[in-house]
């Protein structure tokens, strides 16, 4: 069987198929790009489980307390020697990267003090943990102030008004990677660096965490390898490889890592308790496979950006950008665009390829959120999924794909379901 015979069986038609491939052959040198990257990563989280001496004896099950559970402890001096950090935390009792944020942030800021975003307001989820939109125990009940610093229109970091911002109160700096739903770029490891540096120049004690979400192995280099004192993230996007089906993650120095474990368990008990419940052999293999992982993504990201401004969309980033998370950002123009988009994504899935996605309420959003996504794990970022809020620009939010290859069907599918909708037109 021929790749159009196959590809046609899923729904994409031969011109469809062939409009991809033409886009395909111009991106040759920025997958070798991504290749080489994934490779260095790769020998990173390899050189970590032989420095750890991981064996069989590490995935053992521990149910109740937990008490004494190697594997568990040992997967986390594998993720702090991974990112470069002197502790880590990596729980499957993190539910998502919204609790592992709050764990982060709570645990490290005390009444009176201030929290001080300065890559502009953070992702929905996070505005009622701040307190931006009221909520129930939201750090600001507990008397954490809040204030943040816009990014300046180019994306970039507002240097001098980070440095006016800081002031004797400011305990925390908050800095988020990736771009949220905000058609913005997402920030590099090395603009990051340069933010710390002026933040740390100000006041050297400031905590500095980042939200690592959607970036982890990305790049060569990590947050952590620059200066931020906790990378926060979640075992269902890009570190759990696809096979993580829970957890989160905060790795940096020992004295924010003890603190949220005391935060996430209990004030003496911290990291000595937390079973594993026989989830280690998916936390350690996902983790091992999710450099190569992620480089999947990220070409399916590249090639949804080339396909997609070819059609005189506009994306952030374009194709020819580098690449700091594996979020792709397409301006579809209208609700009936995002709704296209996402039906073929959905049509893509192995797990519900058969329903249509709706707009809904979703927990934590103001607006309604259209979201594809047929995952073998709920929610999981890094398997091929497709979200965004019905709201302009009507941008839609593509990522994942646990293969190049079915990052391409996903992406081939949605361009015919706005084909097939009257909503683009092949030259």
């Amino acid at each position: 069987m021929t790749a159009a015979e196959i590809y046609k069986t899923l729904g994409v038609s031969e011109e469809v198929l062939a409009y991809g491939e033409n886009i395909l052959e111009t991106l040759a040198p920025r997958f070798a790009e991504i290749d080489a990257r994934a490779e260095i990563n790769q020998a990173k989280v390899l050189a970590a489980m032989q420095k750890n001496r991981v064996n069989a004896t590490h995935f053992a099950a521990s149910t109740g307390y937990g008490y004494d559970d190697e594997g568990r402890d040992n997967l986390e001096r594998v993720y702090a020697d991974a990112f470069h950090t002197e502790a880590a935390l990596v729980r499957p009792q993190i539910t998502c990267g919204t609790h592992a944020l709050a764990v982060a942030l709570s645990a490290n800021l005390l009444p009176g003090d201030e929290l001080l975003a300065v890559s502009g307001r953070p992702y929905d989820t996070l505005e009622e943990v701040i307190g931006i939109r009221p909520s129930p125990c939201s750090l600001a009940e507990y008397g954490v102030s809040y204030r943040q610093v816009e990014l300046l229109d180019d994306g970039s970091f507002d240097l001098p008004a980070i440095r006016a911002a800081i002031s004797e109160k400011t305990k925390l700096i908050h800095i988020q990677r990736s771009k949220g739903y905000q058609p913005r770029p997402t920030l590099s490891v090395a603009q990051i660096g340069e933010a710390i540096a002026v933040c740390r120049a100000v006041k050297p004690d400031v905590i500095v965490m980042v939200d690592n979400c959607y970036g982890e192995f990305v790049e060569t280099l990590e947050p952590s390898d620059v200066g931020a004192d906790m990378i926060v993230g979640s075992l269902i996007k890009n570190p759990g490889g696809g096979l993580a089906p829970i957890g989160g993650y905060i790795a940096g120095t020992q004295r924010c890592v003890d603190r949220c474990a005391y935060r996430l368990s209990a004030p003496g008990l911290g990291q000595e308790v937390g079973a594993n419940l026989g989830l280690m052999p998916a936390l350690y293999q996902g983790f091992f496979l999710a450099p190569n992982v992620v480089s999947g993504a990220v070409k399916g990201a590249v090639f949804t950006a080339a396909v997609y401004e070819s059609l005189g969309f506009h994306v952030v980033p374009s194709s020819r950008e580098e690449r700091h998370d594996i979020i792709q950002c397409v301006e579809l123009k209208s609700p009936a665009g995002m709704l296209a988009f996402c039906k073929g994504i959905q049509a893509a899935a192995p797990v519900d390829s058969y329903v249509d996605p709706v707009p809904g309420d979703m927990p934590g959003y103001d607006a309604q959120v259209v979201m594809a996504a047929g995952a073998f794990v709920q929610g999981s970022s890094i398997e091929l999924s497709a979200d965004g809020p019905i709201r302009p620009p009507y941008a839609v939010y593509y990522q994942g794909g646990l293969t190049w290859y079915h990052a391409k069907l996903g992406v081939l599918l949605s361009l015919q379901k706005m084909l097939d909708a009257g909503l683009v037109t092949l030259p």
